[in-house]
């Protein structure tokens, strides 16, 4: 079975709506950024101790908040991790040394509680994490325009790398709105986005490519937006089944790859809205402009 056959949607004059759309979107992350001060890093990046405890009774986060800065901790985090009898634990590196499962049990001597998973990681080891990561994500980008540049053109790459970081500026803003941490699996997520995005992005491309070698009078802003239609269907399938099977992933996958599957169900959404969007009207848009110099002289 053949969905949406013969769409005709003029996705390439909704491009102006479709770009005011998503400066909103980025600028409010963007400005979510500013005001937090950056995204909430994780202990792999900042360094520092987590540890999940379990309690055998219903716990108020306020309340374990307040028994921790009365016992010395200056800036401890806290975080429900799936019911009310879970939590996650983040100190910094400094105010947690080898005794600090035994000082928990000290602070927290009238409770019964288990501790399920300590981690602990150094500033410097963090820092290195953190340069690393945002090292993956720049190399993966060039790569990309690259690879693009050499297998359609320098235009189709632009295009490319520009959806690929509205992708991932996008997941970034809405995870800094939302306060959830970004920790080396995020990283990994936004890595995975960067694929399943580019994978869309090629297909469509390599349909405005046949189809402009196939009429090179044709014009060229109508033929794009006739490829993505061409398209649509095999676009609007590969993401309900990959949007579905990560949905799962995130209702019943477990606490601890909850945020990765919620980091790719925004990937997924905002990656298949960037290869009509953004992806594709950028190169047209280039591409046009380019005819018209060749044209003009």
């Amino acid at each position: 079975m053949r969905l949406l056959q013969n769409t005709s949607f003029d996705f390439m004059g909704k491009r102006k709506i479709a770009a005011m759309f998503s400066g909103t979107i980025i600028a409010v992350g963007l400005l979510s950024l500013i005001v937090n001060g950056g995204p909430l890093l994780g202990i792999d990046f900042t360094g520092g101790t987590l540890a999940q405890l379990r309690f055998t009774s219903s716990v108020e986060t306020g309340a374990l908040r307040e028994t921790l800065l009365d016992a010395g901790f200056s800036n401890p985090s806290i975080q429900r991790f799936g019911d009310d009898h879970e939590i996650l634990l983040r100190v910094p590196a400094d105010e947690a040394g080898a005794g600090f499962a035994e000082r928990l049990q000290e602070v927290f001597a009238g409770q019964s509680f288990e501790i399920r998973r300590l981690e602990q990681i150094g500033p410097k080891i963090g820092g290195e994490m953190r340069g690393k990561a945002l090292a993956a994500v720049f190399y993966a980008l060039l790569g990309i325009l690259l690879y693009i540049t050499f297998r359609f053109d320098r235009y189709y790459a632009v295009g490319a790398v520009a959806a690929l970081a509205h992708d991932v500026i996008i997941t970034l803003g809405i995870f800094s709105l939302l306060r959830l941490e970004i920790d080396l699996a995020i990283v990994a997520a936004f890595l995975t986005i960067v694929g399943y995005s580019l994978n869309d992005t090629i297909v469509v491309f390599d349909r405005i490519r046949e189809n402009a070698r196939a009429d090179r009078r044709a014009d060229f802003t109508a033929m794009v937006n006739h490829s993505i239609n061409q398209t649509l269907g095999r676009t609007i399938i590969t993401s309900v089944t990959t949007f579905v099977v990560v949905l799962v992933l995130y209702l019943i996958g477990g606490e601890v790859i909850r945020y990765f599957a919620f980091a790719l169900m925004v990937g997924v959404v905002v990656g298949t809205y960037s290869s009509i969007y953004i992806a594709s009207p950028i190169m047209a848009i280039l591409e046009a402009r380019a005819q018209t110099r060749v044209a003009s002289k």
